[in-house]
């Protein structure tokens, strides 16, 4: 399968996930309470706190969170497309079972009349010989 084909325009990538959601008003590893406000600030604080040298647990947490924030995000929008699939799929099966099926009844009740209406013509031609005697 190449890379085309695999790609849906409709699930966004990391990049979109991060950029449409601000940080917001928790703090980060590292931050005191008056952070600064602006996201070149907090990039330039958060880089400078790096830099000083955040322990691995720090980085742990600031890890989780991240990792925790992404999937939530992925997982809402997975969830979206998955379920628009399956009802399509699943409408496309419906539709082609149903045919099948009023096909198959509509023969079945082409044989039923057809062994009737043979049947009640025998009769009858049975009975109008038998009153010809």
């Amino acid at each position: 399968m190449s890379q085309a084909q695999s790609f849906d325009a409709s699930i966004p990538v990391l990049t979109e996930v991060l950029k449409a959601e601000p940080l917001g008003d928790e703090l980060l590893p590292g931050e005191a309470a008056g952070a600064p406000s602006t996201r070149a600030e907090m990039a330039a604080r958060l880089e400078a706190d790096a830099v000083d040298g955040w322990t691995d647990a720090e980085w742990a947490m600031l890890e989780h969170r991240l990792s925790e924030r992404i999937m939530g995000k992925l997982q809402s929008r997975v969830d979206f497309v998955l379920e628009q699939r399956i009802k399509d799929s699943m409408a496309e099966v419906l539709t082609h079972a149903l045919h099948g099926l009023t096909n198959e009844i509509r023969i079945g009740l082409h044989d039923t009349i057809e062994k009737i209406v043979a049947r009640a013509v025998s009769q009858e031609l049975t009975h109008l010989q038998a009153q010809k005697k």
